[in-house]
Order: C-alpha cells, then sequence, then structure tokens
C-alpha cells in the first residue's frame, strides 16, 4: 500500500468521518442480507478501540438520482448495525445542514452516527465541492472502506479525500492488497473464470487478463456469442451480435488460454419448470431452444483446470444461477474453487452475482477473499486507477 491506512493516523479524541458502503438489499424496512454491514466491523471496531471523539458514518443506498426516496432510507441500516456492533447507533436524518449537524454535537464522546444516504443530494454523484465541504466538516479524519465506490468519483470519497487527511480502512486496504497481488505478482498457475451475460461489457477485464493468465474459463451467458462467432447456431440463446467482431478477435489472438464449454444445459423456455431440457454438445443448440448453463462435461475440464493453481480469479456466474434449474454449473465452479483454497490456492470472488453465488452455496467461508464490490473489482482487474484509491493521502 502506497496510500495511508488506518494505522498511519492518531484517532484518539478525532472525529473520524467514515465512508461505508451500506447499499444492502431490502425488502420494505427489512435487511435482506447484511453482508456489507458486517464487512464494514473490523474498521469500526478499530477506530472505536483508538478512542475517538465521534465515529461519523455515510453511505449511498440505491439510486435515488439526488432526490429524498422514502423507500432509499438508511434508517433501517442504524439498528442492524447497532446489533451486530453491540452498541448503540444514532441516525442523522440528513447527511448536511443543521440536521446532520445538531445530532453529531448531541453524541457522547465516543459515539456513533449514521447519516442518511448521501444520494438524496444531487451533489454527491456531481462531486460538487460545496457539498464535499458540507460533508469534510464533520470530521477530522477521513477513513475510506467502501471499496463498492472506489471506481467512482463521488462527493463523499473522492469529494472529502481533498480536504481531510483521508486513510483507507481495513476493508479498502485488504480489497487492494487481494487484488493488486492477484494481479502484479500472481502464485502460477494463474487460472481467471469469467462469466455472466454479456461480452462486451467485460472486453477491458479479457484484455487485461489474457495478458497475465495461464488459463481464461468462459461460462455464461457471454460463450453464447463466442460460439456464434465461431460459426455455430446457438439458436434462441442470448448473443450479442453486435459484439460477433470483437469475440472473433479475442479469440484469434487468446490462443489455447481461453477455454470455452465443450457442453451446455439447454431448455425451450427461460423458466425454472421449462417443459424441456437436456445436455446437449456445444455445437448442437436445436431450433426453438437456449442455452442456460454450463454441462456436466464443462464442469469437468474447468475442475480440472484449477487442479494445481496457486492463484484463482472468478467474476461473472456460469448460467442462470438464480433459477434452480440452472444453478449446478455455477455452484459446481464454487466447489471447484473451494476445494482449490483447501489446497493452498489463493482464491478471488470479484463480488456481484459470483459473491451472491458463493454465498448462496454456502462456500463464502472457504474462499480466500470475496470482493464487497463488482464494479470496482472489474476495473481493478482492467488495470484502471480507482478514483476513490488514488485521492487517498500517500504515504
Amino acid at each position: 500500500m502506497s496510500k495511508m491506512t488506518l494505522r498511519d493516523i492518531e484517532l484518539c479524541g478525532k472525529r473520524a468521518l467514515v465512508r461505508v458502503d451500506f447499499n444492502v438489499p431490502l425488502d420494505g424496512q427489512t435487511i435482506t442480507d447484511t453482508t456489507r454491514i458486517r464487512a464494514a466491523l473490523p474498521t469500526l471496531r478499530y477506530i472505536l478501540d483508538c478512542k475517538p471523539q465521534a465515529v461519523i458514518l455515510m453511505s449511498h443506498l440505491g439510486r435515488p438520482k439526488g432526490e429524498r426516496v422514502a423507500d432509499l432510507s438508511l434508517a433501517p441500516v442504524a439498528p442492524a448495525l447497532a446489533q451486530l456492533l453491540g452498541r448503540e447507533v444514532a441516525f442523522a436524518a440528513d447527511c448536511i445542514g443543521p440536521q446532520a449537524e445538531d445530532a453529531i454535537n448531541d453524541l457522547p464522546t465516543g459515539g456513533l452516527i449514521l447519516l442518511e444516504n448521501t444520494r438524496f443530494h444531487a451533489g454527491e454523484t456531481k462531486n460538487d465541492p460545496r457539498f464535499a465541504a458540507a460533508l469534510a466538516a464533520h470530521g477530522d479524519v477521513f477513513v475510506n472502506d467502501a471499496f463498492g465506490t472506489a471506481h467512482r468519483a463521488h462527493a463523499s470519497n473522492v469529494g472529502v479525500s481533498g480536504r481531510l487527511t483521508a486513510v483507507a480502512g481495513l476493508l479498502l486496504e485488504k480489497e487492494i492488497n487481494y487484488l493488486a497481488t492477484a494481479l502484479d505478482d500472481p502464485g502460477r498457475p494463474f487460472i481467471a473464470i469469467l462469466g455472466g451475460a454479456k461480452v462486451s461489457g467485460k472486453i477491458d477485464v479479457i484484455d487485461a487478463l489474457l495478458g497475465k493468465v495461464d488459463k481464461l474459463l468462459v461460462g455464461g451467458g457471454m460463450a453464447n456469442t463466442f460460439f456464434a462467432a465461431q460459426g455455430r447456431d446457438m439458436a434462441d440463446s442470448l448473443v450479442e451480435t453486435d459484439a460477433l467482431e470483437l469475440a472473433r478477435s479475442i479469440l484469434a489472438g487468446a490462443g489455447a488460454k481461453l477455454v470455452l464449454p465443450v457442453d451446455q444445459v439447454i431448455a425451450d423456455a427461460f423458466k425454472d419448470d421449462a417443459a424441456k431440457r437436456q445436455i446437449s454438445a456445444s455445437d448442437d443448440v436445436p431450433p426453438g431452444w437456449q442455452s442456460l448453463d454450463i454441462g456436466p462435461a464443462a464442469v469437468a475440464a474447468f475442475a480440472d483446470a484449477l487442479v494445481g493453481a496457486k492463484t484463482v480469479v472468478w467474476n461473472g456466474p456460469m448460467g442462470v444461477f438464480e433459477l434452480p434449474a440452472f444453478a449446478a454449473g455455477t455452484v459446481a465452479v464454487a466447489r471447484a474453487l473451494a476445494d482449490a483454497t483447501s489446497k493452498g490456492a489463493t482464491t478471488i470472488i470479484g463480488g456481484g452475482d459470483s459473491a451472491a453465488a458463493i454465498e448462496q452455496a454456502g462456500l463464502a467461508a472457504q474462499i480466500s477473499h470475496i470482493s464487497t464490490g463488482g464494479g470496482a473489482s472489474l476495473e481493478l482487474l482492467e488495470g484502471k486507477a480507482l478514483p476513490g484509491i488514488e485521492s487517498l493521502s500517500d504515504r
């Protein structure tokens, strides 16, 4: 880490302004997954143990587009955090202005408060200097622990960083260390697995990884576009027709590094109870059918490719894992990663649907690192500089 971290600053008696990522899924007022809240606990405990004057938490939730949206209030997060942390957490009905200032001033020494959704203000996503200054006024030091927004130049990360000593929290530091090490000095063999629906959204990642990995395994809907680029008839399968030329170019340059599924699970409808399902070779999709998962032979081939691997990065499911009938390939790859971890590999899940699949399979504890930021991890894998990290104070 060339950037300052929590260990580099004095926190005793200071007001610590902390950017967390509490962009959690809600069902009404109920949080359905507390993973992101739990991920922030080590940083918050570290700060609280340093006996600060106060800890002020900022986060966004959803995309309210600068408007106050009741369903996107962070109010339900405060009691959830209090329960997980085992201490009182106050809540301010705004993130700037008198409501925020009065709530912060009312805190006891060492108190903890969560401010309302920063994206209720249009200045957040615009990195407005006046909004950033109003946020920065709450703290003496700034701790960024929100890797999930590190690829965005917003007021609550980049804007605030220009006004206070800005350091990485423990979670952000961990994310950087794992992902940077995977790219800069990976143990070999280094295997990457990419899935998801579209090739176009991961072109830069594919280009970056092909120059670094020993094997790149491709599944999910994006494999269909590669097959179509090879001249195969994918029938009703998802294919990005406007990315075919791009896929041909990648195939031409990838050589034996790029591995596609040898078989697939196909169905006559995109639904869990499709009347007809079967295993098919990847070059044999009948008219009216579509590919929705990788098949057992592909699973075996991908698992074999992981044998002896020292570093594995995975981003994107192998099929429509949200439907149980087409989740087997994704779950099998998750198990193969867990097995690789047990044999000494460093395994990294790049957030998003892959992280959800690992959690769903009950294998999260058997993976070296599960990123909390899908978009941010992708941009790091592309080799991009992330503004939320670049803006931190240098050591």
